[in-house]
This record gives structure tokens, C-alpha cells and sequence, in this order.
């Protein structure tokens, strides 16, 4: 990475380099970078900054159309992921698609959408792929769930499988939870367990994991602010699924209202989650197998190296590391910061 690369990724306050965290039972996590920085690039900022994983987007998360070939430093990506070891990486597929939805042409749309973000993933060296539930749009959650489970069979079954990672055949599809807004599935916690049943019947459930984000239980009615709200969750989630099936945690405070149904994130500890409890997720004994990745706001702005030093402080119980005020919302085109709930 080049000195002025580096210099337009720092902001007063935040520190740039870090050291990697270190986290209890060994567990992972990273943050969500910007592609357009260069692939390598964002490799060496997540080691600077501490992250010992990684999220990205394959393409423009905003746009159904996908580039013709995949980037010609994919592969030099790939070699500086292993040499700095830095993952498991994360695909986050597109905003756009929609596997819950009820419009025939929408429908096939997210389908090819999807399969491309499984079939390329291997490109990239993903061992996840990342994809939100979706919305039944009116139709009703036992016709969402049904379209879902179709539409995840559909892209399952019509990958250009070229292998996976960790001896993996093809990336695990890690289904993320909603924070409840625009008719969406997978609010609460029984609807994930429903979507898993109806793939377990269709044989694919053994290539579907699911994510947590924070900010989307709290949106979503989950309160997660103290350690025993915490746990009660995630008691929940075992009974209903069973923790083996988490594979991704989505580490972010949150800027909206408890129940609100919206998805503002904010800054570790700046927002109404609070540190108590985000430190409690982040250092549950029953997750070491999970990995976790921040979407906070400004991560092209350095508020990547001020998040990724307060995961460290979260688990090593110090204040927080100080950083520049938030800015309320703050999202630059489709970064991390503030996700789109899915209207098709």
C-alpha cells in the first residue's frame, strides 16, 4: 500500500495501525472493505488495522449487472490472504437480491444474481456468502419462505462449481437476520429456523449457515443491550437451530430504536446497544467458531482501524478507543453503515 493510499484512509484521532486483537478462544474478526481500493490493497489495511478477517462485495452491490471476468488481481489477492493469514473471507452478495419475493422477473433476477455470488466466490477465496433473507412483499411468510428455499435451490444447484475453501465444495450460503422493516423474513428467530427445515427437506441444508447482526435483532425487538438478554438469545437460537449452524456475526451498535424495524449502525459503544452487551456477543463462551465482522460507518474514512482496536478493547474490558464523532447515517453509496432493506 502506498504512503498516500494510506494517508486518505486515516482521520485525526484514529489510530492506523493497531496490532492484531486478540480475542477469546482464538476467534476471528475483520471488517467490510471497499474493492475499489485495490484487492491487495485492502488485504494489507485489514493486517494494519488488526483484522484477522475480511467481508467484501464481489461487484457493485447496487447493480444487476456483473463484470464479464473477475478481477485480474483476484489471484494475487488470494496469495496475500494466505501469506498475511487473514480469513475466512466473506462474500456480502448484492443488495438487490431478493430470493423471498413474489415478481416472476425479480425472482430470476436475484436467482442469476445469486448464483453468480456462489459460483465466483471460489475467485475471491470465500469461504462464506453472505445474503439477506429477503421480503415476501405482501405475499405472507409461509409464501416468502417457500420462494426462498426455492430460489436458494436454484442457486445451489445451478452453480459453476469451482471448489471452495477449508476442503468446503463451494461456499457455505450464510442467510442473514432482518431487522423486521418492509414485509421482511427472517425478523425473528423462528423464521430462520422455519427456512432451515424447508432446505433440510429440499437436501440442501447442509449448505446453509446463518448470520446475526446486532443492529438487526435490536431493530428487530431483541434486546441484546445486558449479558443475560444475550444469553436468552442465543439460547433461543440453539434451541430452534443449534449454534453449529452460526457461522457469521455481525458486529454493530445501532443508531435506531429498539422494535423500530430500522437498521441505522453505529460506531462499537456509540450507540443504543451499548458495550455491555456487544462485549458479551463478542466474547460469548459458546462462540469460538464464529466470525465476526464489522459494518460500522466511515470504514473508508479510518473509523476501520478505531472499530476493529474497540473490538479489542470490548473483549480486554478497557475504554474505548477514542475516535472522531460519529456522524449520524453516515454511508458513502453502498458502504458498510446503514443496509438496505429489500423492496422488490
Amino acid at each position: 500500500m502506498t504512503p498516500e493510499l494510506e494517508r486518505s484512509w486515516v482521520v485525526a484521532g484514529v489510530p492506523a495501525s493497531v496490532g492484531r486483537i486478540s480475542l477469546p478462544g482464538g476467534r476471528r474478526a475483520g471488517v467490510h472493505l471497499p474493492m475499489r481500493r485495490g484487492l491487495v490493497n485492502i488485504v494489507d489495511r485489514a493486517d494494519r488495522i488488526g483484522a484477522s478477517a475480511l467481508q467484501i462485495f464481489s461487484d457493485n452491490p447496487t447493480a444487476w449487472k456483473r463484470r464479464a471476468e473477475t478481477p485480474p488481481d483476484a489471484g494475487a489477492f488470494r496469495r496475500r490472504l494466505a501469506q498475511l493469514d487473514i480469513g475466512p473471507i466473506a462474500i456480502h452478495a448484492s443488495y438487490l437480491i431478493n430470493l423471498a419475493g413474489p415478481v416472476d422477473e425479480l425472482f430470476d433476477k436475484s436467482v442469476e444474481l445469486m448464483r453468480h455470488e456462489v459460483a465466483n466466490a471460489h475467485e475471491f477465496g470465500a469461504r462464506f456468502v453472505n445474503v439477506h433473507v429477503g421480503s415476501h412483499r405482501g405475499s405472507g411468510l409461509e409464501a416468502g419462505i417457500r420462494r426462498l428455499v426455492d430460489g436458494l435451490e436454484r442457486s445451489c444447484n445451478g452453480r459453476e462449481d469451482g471448489g471452495g475453501t477449508d476442503g468446503l465444495d463451494g461456499p457455505l450460503i450464510v442467510l442473514e437476520n432482518s431487522s423486521g422493516g418492509g414485509f421482511a423474513v427472517g425478523a425473528k428467530i423462528e423464521d430462520l429456523a422455519a427456512v432451515l427445515d424447508a432446505t433440510a427437506a429440499r437436501g440442501i441444508g447442509d449448505r446453509i449457515g446463518f448470520c446475526l447482526d446486532s443492529a438487526h435483532l435490536w431493530g428487530a425487538g431483541y434486546d441484546i443491550s445486558r449479558p443475560d438478554q444475550v444469553d436468552e438469545v442465543l439460547a433461543t437460537f440453539d434451541r430452534l437451530i443449534g449454534l453449529p449452524r452460526l457461522a457469521m456475526i455481525h458486529l454493530n451498535d445501532s443508531e435506531s430504536g429498539l422494535g423500530s424495524r430500522h437498521d441505522r449502525h453505529a460506531h462499537l459503544g456509540e450507540g443504543q446497544i451499548g458495550r455491555e452487551g456487544l462485549a458479551h456477543l463478542l466474547c460469548h463462551p459458546s462462540l469460538d467458531h464464529v466470525t465476526y465482522y464489522l459494518e460500522t460507518p466511515g470504514m473508508e474514512n479510518g473509523f476501520d482501524a478505531m472499530n476493529v482496536a474497540r473490538l479489542g478493547d470490548l473483549a480486554g474490558g478497557l475504554p474505548l478507543t477514542p475516535g472522531p464523532v460519529a456522524v449520524p447515517g453516515s454511508k458513502a453509496g453502498a458502504e458498510p453503515g446503514a443496509e438496505t432493506e429489500v423492496s422488490q
